[in-house]
């Protein structure tokens, strides 16, 4: 069945993107649909009841913003009375410690070797940094972090963690995403914090954050979702072949749209190969990318004194699979379904042809290393384990990126196809709700604009948008 009529704006994608997009067209009074593959609003930023009735996310998000604009729609979602706010407490656990997050920030926290030793790395990283800058210029990920931590750091956290994060090699990667989300250190800090024993953590975008009080991060884009005219909402309905001569798409089960512009979010090795001859097929395959395996464990029982305030630890040691673990009833008691009287840790772990991982094993190899890593001190009051794996959940900044997905965009954009979002642009830089969100709301507003500057600022300026509150 074809759509009688053409569609101006056929977005693609009920996410924080195609959600972002298709409330500022319903805001302009254009003509517009969202379709949507799933049975539900929110893409990776969805949330579900496990069968012992513990919600869960899919990933460790929590609502910070860089836009003005996102937080009246996250009061809209809402409401002033359906969030927690939260101060952020984030650590990391290493050799069988809590060290606050920064890592580099609090190195007195560490035993005197590797204190010594981390000390050591940065002093020569800064005095090689001073000398000779130009040629100290890296060339990849592994050499920034060489370059900026030093040996020690790099060895005992950087390194490690990142391969833990990525699934990818350092050296395989670009490091000009990095941006507000390292801190870089500073020595004379660095010194200040050993001689004094005072932790340093209040650092970052995220050092304040929301939750919603019910249904966790999927709540939130549910409510906006609905907001939306049903009749202009179409969910269930997965887009597989795009006709950018007809200006069509078809879905899997024979229905077709015809449409003016596309703005599609789905990931962009999927719309490569979804909408074939504008894009050469090979760069699907060089895009690279990492899966996510979330495995969450509800607990009988109240939350152990030691992690009461915590929201989430990295975790860069080997024993573990997991990377980072959310205490994730500290975000919401409302995470469990008897509030109070039981609790529930979420694990991401990554998967990747570089790091493939054993699915089969892996519920059992997390409760284990729970266990191990000391945050679950009974295993017999477990009582549920969920796991979901997420097939794409992090796109790689890899070598190259720019050179390859830059020109795929304005091909794409050339043939009226938008592809915009945390995978439809791939750019992790400017992945996270707040921006997803703003690329679909500022591609209308461009779009929208019958003329005006090709202009999209969390797209063509991440950095200026990162580093500033945006009106």
């Amino acid at each position: 069945m074809t759509s009688a009529h053409r569609i101006e704006y056929l977005v693609l994608g009920a996410g924080p993107t195609g959600l972002g997009a298709a409330l500022r067209l319903e805001e302009k009074g254009l003509g517009w649909r969202l379709i949507e593959a799933g049975p539900r609003f929110g893409g990776l930023a969805s949330s579900w009841v496990d069968d012992r009735g513990f919600t869960w996310d899919l990933g460790g998000h929590v609502q910070f913003s860089h836009y003005e604009t996102f937080d009246r729609y996250m009061d809209l979602a809402l409401g002033p009375d359906g969030w927690h706010r939260h101060e952020r407490e984030s650590w990391v656990w290493l050799k069988n410690r809590f060290v606050p997050y920064p890592f580099q920030n609090n190195l007195h926290r560490l035993d005197p070797a590797d204190r010594e030793d981390c000390v050591e790395g940065l002093r020569k990283a800064a005095a090689a940094r001073t000398l000779h800058p130009e040629p100290c210029r890296p060339r990849n990920f592994g050499e920034w972090i060489d370059q900026t931590f030093g040996e020690g750091v790099a060895r005992l956290f950087m390194r490690p963690y990142n391969f833990k994060v990525w699934a990818t090699p350092p050296e395989k990667m670009d490091f000009h995403w990095i941006g507000e989300r390292v801190a870089v250190p500073d020595l004379k800090a660095v010194t200040r914090s050993i001689e004094t024993g005072q932790d340093q953590v209040s650092w970052g975008p995220n050092r304040t954050f929301r939750f919603p009080k019910r249904g966790g991060t999927g709540a939130v884009w549910e409510a906006l979702g609905r907001r939306l005219p049903a009749e202009r909402v179409t969910l269930g309905a997965e887009i597989v072949r795009i006709d950018p001569d007809l200006r069509q798409a078809t879905a899997a089960d024979g229905r077709t749209w015809l449409y003016d512009r596309l703005i599609s979010t789905a990931p962009l090795n999927r719309l490569v190969r979804m909408a074939p001859g504008i894009v050469d097929d090979r760069v699907a395959d060089r895009l690279v990318y990492s899966a996510t395996h979330v495995v969450g464990v509800g607990m009988d029982g109240t939350t152990p004194e030691r992690l009461k305030t915590k929201c989430w630890i990295y975790f860069p040691e080997s024993n573990s699979p997991y990377y980072r673990v959310t205490v994730f009833t500290n975000y919401s008691p409302e995470n469990a379904p008897r509030p109070g009287a039981q609790w529930s840790l979420m694990t991401e772990t990554s998967e990747s042809a570089d790091k493939p991982v054993r699915r089969e094993s892996l519920a059992e190899d997390t409760v284990r290393a729970l266990v191990e890593d000391g945050l679950l001190p009974d295993r017999r009051r477990v009582v549920s384990v969920a796991h979901r794996r997420l097939p794409q959940a992090y796109p790689t900044p890899f070598l190259g990126r720019d050179a390859l997905v830059d020109p795929a965009l304005r091909a794409f954009e050339a043939r009226g196809i938008f592809s915009r979002g945390r995978f439809g642009a791939w750019k992790y830089e400017v992945g996270n709700q707040d921006h997803s969100f703003a690329q679909g709301y500022e591609c209308v507003e461009r779009l929208a604009a019958d003329g005006g500057a090709e202009y999209e600022p969390t797209l063509f300026t991440p950095d200026l948008v990162n580093n500033r509150r945006n009106p």
